[in-house]
């Protein structure tokens, strides 16, 4: 038999990928049960060393795991149009249910601030200074809208062919997404209330909070590219996983305008 018909007699009978046998998902369960177990052992002041073990293990997973799924799409070539529009499905209805921790933020925010909960009389309450408007809220509205501009220069670069302007605006993009994060730090160091100190500060803690951590992962998100980038690894034709940091930044982007408009302007 020839090579071409034993490769013909070994091809794929249709578009899907079935993935081999892997331990990672299993040993994602258990990273994050470690993890989980460890952040309650430490809250009743046990060692941090099991959360921190917890934390590690899941980091690892997430690298191997995606190390293989980048093997896959690479070196077998078993990412097809099929495959890569699961994917991209997947990471659709990931930002879906992403979507549905922050409408339980707002609820909670407009269940006080339209004075649905009786136990509210005045929003913002009369022993809370709002922070200004048009300070460094404004500014980080600004800067992250910039950095959404730059990836999406990023993406026009790589359907381009411009491997040049791919790699500068992902680190445009991740550069800003940084200062966002140190003017955020640097707006809550010198708020004037605490978390504890009312409804108003616990919910906005909670919803800029998260946000802030999900640009923190949009940033490293964007950083795993970026290397990728460099190291040659997306075609204009086939860009899935950097299609899905995109779609994960503009997320964060549209959820922070959400922020600035509801919590920061018209909650102040």
């Amino acid at each position: 038999m020839s090579d071409a018909s034993e490769a013909a007699a070994h091809a794929a009978p249709h578009p899907y990928h079935l993935v081999p046998p892997s331990p990672w998902p299993a040993m994602g369960a258990l990273s994050a049960f470690v993890l989980a177990f460890g952040a309650v052992q430490w809250w009743h002041g046990s060692t941090p060393l099991i959360l921190v073990a917890g934390f590690l293990l899941v980091l690892l997973t997430m690298f191997v795991w995606w190390r293989d799924v980048m093997r896959e799409a690479q070196i077998e070539k078993a990412h097809t149009g099929v495959v890569r529009h699961g994917l991209r499905l997947g990471m659709g209805l990931f930002i879906a249910s992403e979507v549905m921790f922050f409408v339980a933020f707002f609820w909670a925010f407009f269940n006080a601030g339209f004075l649905v909960n009786p136990s509210v009389k005045q929003w913002p309450p009369a022993n809370i200074a709002p922070l200004e408007t048009w300070g460094i809220p404004f500014l980080n509205t600004l800067i992250l809208l910039s950095s959404g501009l730059a990836v999406n220069w990023a993406h026009h670069a790589l359907r381009q062919g411009d491997r040049s302007g791919l790699r500068r605006g992902l680190a445009l993009a991740v550069g800003l997404g940084l200062v966002f994060l140190s003017l955020q730090a640097f707006e809550y160091i010198h708020s004037p209330f605490g978390f504890r100190e009312g409804v108003y500060p616990s919910i906005f803690y909670m919803a800029t909070g998260f946000h802030g951590f999900h640009v923190f992962v949009g940033v490293c998100f964007l950083s795993v590219n970026f290397f990728r980038a460099l190291a040659g690894d997306f075609t204009p034709e086939q860009h899935v996983g950097f299609e899905a940091a995109a779609w994960y930044w503009h997320f964060v982007d549209v959820v922070w305008i959400f922020l600035f408009v509801w919590v920061y302007w018209w909650g102040s």
